[in-house]
């Protein structure tokens, strides 16, 4: 298996994976534990419903995501929490997320000092 490899069959979980929206939701997922769609939507802050039932299907059907209902209750009482192969992926963004947290400041300061030397050239 090799991700750079545009032929091989990792590359599109890597894909899939690499998904701003699949990385946060995982996050959410590791630290919140099971949550009902409209909780996880709140934790995500700024997903679209589109975009949030689009993942979880995403999400679903590669296994990491596990979708349960209660239909005993009304309305039924939709769940959605890692399966074990989920929260194995899940413990893997930790050291992203502490990498995150930890560099964003520094990062911004790259951007910043960038666009500067963007706007002197545009104007030079």
């Amino acid at each position: 298996m090799n991700v750079l490899d545009a032929l091989c069959p990792s590359r599109d979980v890597f894909v899939d994976l690499a998904d701003k929206w699949v990385l946060l939701m995982l996050v959410s997922l590791r630290e919140l534990g099971v949550q009902r769609y409209s909780e996880l939507q709140r934790s995500l802050g700024g997903i679209s419903r589109k975009m949030l039932s689009q993942t979880l299907r995403t999400l679903e059907r590669d296994g990491l995501v596990l979708r349960s209902v209660d239909p005993r209750v009304a309305p039924p009482l939709v769940l959605y929490g890692l399966t074990e192969l989920g929260r194995e992926v899940a413990e893997e963004t930790r050291a992203l997320c502490a990498w995150t947290e930890k560099r964003a400041a520094t990062v911004h300061e790259a951007r910043a000092a960038y666009d500067l030397r963007q706007a002197a050239a545009r104007e030079g």
